[in-house]
């Protein structure tokens, strides 16, 4: 960098310029900043942290504000050369001339027309000792802190940092340093660093102690030690106390949760964990909607308690209506509930029971059902959980086939694993959803089967500032065992539409047994790609391409169809997420004629 940045500007004027305003006479302020033979990227990070030139910069500043500024610059750029292994440095600054640490604090100019800051860094220094001790067995210290390597003061706080948290992943609770010395020695150009750690006992969880605020929580005290399922009595762990708080805040009911080691051991090694709980608004009520140019407009609605019983128990009201002046087949009604109970048998295991009732109205069926049933849901890992239920359902069906009535127990079972970084608007991560949802008829004629579907979608993202995303999706399905008429219609599969083949008309591709006949695929395959590029801080350009697979036969064998579109879209990112709107046309016959329109809220995957 050159050895002289030199600012001139009116003080007050800094804001004004910045924000696009016009400017008023004020005090000039010349502001210079010097680094001699100090590359750019050392060079900005002292000017980044130099409290003078952002207090010139704020509007208002006085020169009571600039002098205490000038003389806090000491430290602050003193420690960024600490940090970078530099001991020898020396910073000046001058206020009006003169050296800013000689002015008495309470004895400010009463105008001050130009700040000077100097930094000189001197040699870099080595590490002659580097040591912490003792260290838990497996303790890796940071690479750079070693004898002969350069002295960077950032190092030893990370050196510490790492062994005391070794210690405390043992279960030492209350590690902490003991004794430090850190010596220069400036003829050398070298170091001396020795941190002694004192680990402490070896403790175990004690009890979970809630510490009431000024409006105690709703959720009863009971339920919220179930909930955190605290490991009483094993060796401590600050992940098991995180696993624990984690617990909490997963059942909604919280607006806030802290949980904190007792400042000291019970006398039996023990340690209680300290918690205090903020309840969320117990009720929540929230509505989307999204619209296709064939499927119509679909309202949503979904009313919430987020603490029933007094147990951190969610229930869960959901009301859809879709198709609304569509041309897909007629109108769709769904009313449905759903009830959750959390720590049930273990904390990481909760409880479901629901019930649905729908009516649904497509191209090629109409089926109206109803189902009751209820299960248990299971949190393997912050990325994984699972569920598994038993449900009755009841379907009243009109196709191609015919009308029928169909009774069935199905067994369903589904595992979930994200590692998206963030559900509405991923830009990296893997997504799989698997469903396996085995089925007996309870006609008279029977039927056994099992319908299985996955969904696997990957993110990528690259470029500054990850402006370029690339997103995949692979979807299949599969319905084996029991005779076609005896699967109900919802359950077979069909492609088209925004879930699946975007330009396509929703759910326009079956199997088509006869002239006459069309019903849904015993097999499916489906895969979509996007690229998505950021144009501004709130809009995103994304072109895409889908194709769908429907085959009569559950491996995909046999007579089986496929299409695919492409199109263009945008979003705009909003606080609760990217406004999703794509132009979609079918990729072959009719390509570039039928257009599709699809508006909706977060990312099509």
């Amino acid at each position: 960098m050159r050895d002289v940045k030199k600012f001139c500007f009116p003080k007050a004027a800094l804001v004004a310029i910045a924000l696009g305003f016009g400017t008023a006479p004020a005090v000039a302020l010349d502001f210079g900043f010097a680094a001699p033979g100090a590359p750019d990227s050392f060079g900005a990070r002292l000017r980044d942290a130099s409290l003078s030139l952002s207090t010139a910069q704020a509007e208002g500043s006085t020169a009571q504000d600039l002098l205490a500024a000038a003389q806090a610059d000491y430290g602050r750029l003193t420690g960024v050369l600490y940090a970078a292994g530099y001991y020898s440095g020396v910073v000046r600054i001058r206020v009006n001339g003169q050296e800013a640490a000689s002015i008495p604090p309470l004895r400010a100019p009463d105008q001050i027309d130009r700040i000077d800051i100097i930094v000189e860094r001197g040699p870099s220094f080595t590490f002659n000792r580097a040591r912490v001790a003792p260290l838990t067995p497996g303790t890796k210290l940071p690479e750079g802190f070693a004898t002969g390597q350069p002295a960077k003061g950032q190092l030893i706080g990370d050196a510490t940092r790492t062994s005391i948290t070794a210690w405390r992943d043992a279960g030492h609770a209350k590690a902490d340093v003991d004794a430090q010395t850190v010596i220069a020695d400036h003829a050398t150009q070298s170091l001396d660093a020795d941190i002694t750690l004192d680990p402490g006992p070896r403790l175990r969880f004690g009890t979970l102690r809630i510490e009431e605020d000024a409006r105690p929580s709703r959720v009863r005290e009971a339920r919220i030690r179930e909930i955190a399922g605290l490991p009483t009595g094993r060796v401590y762990s600050p992940a098991e106390r995180e696993r624990a708080a984690n617990r909490l805040r997963r059942t909604g009911a919280f607006r806030s949760v802290v949980m904190r080691d007792a400042d000291t051991p019970n006398p039996d090694g023990t340690l209680d964990m300290r918690t205090q709980v903020v309840d969320a608004k117990p009720r929540r009520i929230g509505v989307g909607a999204e619209l296709s140019s064939l499927e119509g407009i679909t309202l949503s609605g979904f009313w919430l308690h987020r603490n029933l019983l007094g147990g951190a128990e969610r229930l869960r009201l959901d009301a859809m209506i879709g198709g609304i002046g569509g041309d897909s087949g007629g109108e769709d009604f769904r009313l449905g509930a759903r009830l959750d109970r959390p720590a049930t048998f273990t904390p990481d295991t909760g409880a479901f029971l629901l019930a649905n009732i729908e009516d649904n109205n497509e191209p090629d069926y109409s089926e109206r059902k109803a189902e009751i049933g209820g299960g248990l849901t299971h949190i393997f890992s912050d990325q994984l959980t699972g569920e598994a239920g038993i449900t009755y359902r009841y379907s009243e069906i009109t196709d191609d086939l015919g009308n029928r009535e169909l009774q069935h127990l199905l067994f369903p079972l589904r595992a979930t694993w994200d590692r998206r970084d963030d559900p509405l608007n991923p830009t990296s991560g893997l997504y799989l959803d698997v469903s396996l949802t085995p089925f007996i008829g309870l006609d008279d004629d029977g039927g056994a089967g099992t319908r299985l579907y996955v969904d696997l979608r990957e993110h990528v993202s690259f470029g500054e500032n990850d402006r370029f995303t690339l997103a995949g999706r692979a979807q299949l399905g599969s319905v084996t065992g029991a005779d076609i008429e005896d699967v109900p219609a919802d359950m077979l599969f069909y492609s088209g539409g925004a879930g699946t083949v975007r330009g396509q008309r929703y759910q326009s591709l079956g199997v088509d047994l006869s002239p006459t006949v069309t019903i849904g695929g015993r097999s499916f395959l489906g895969f979509s790609g996007e690229v998505r590029t950021m144009v501004s801080d709130s809009i995103q350009a994304v072109v895409f391409a889908d194709t769908g697979f429907i085959g009569q036969d559950a491996f995909g064998t046999g007579r089986g169809e496929w299409h695919s579109g492409a199109g263009i879209g945008a979003r705009y990112f909003t606080a609760v997420g990217p406004i999703r709107v794509d132009l979609a046309t079918p990729i072959g016959e009719n390509a570039g004629e039928n257009i599709e329109l699809y508006i909706g809220i977060g990312q099509a995957f």
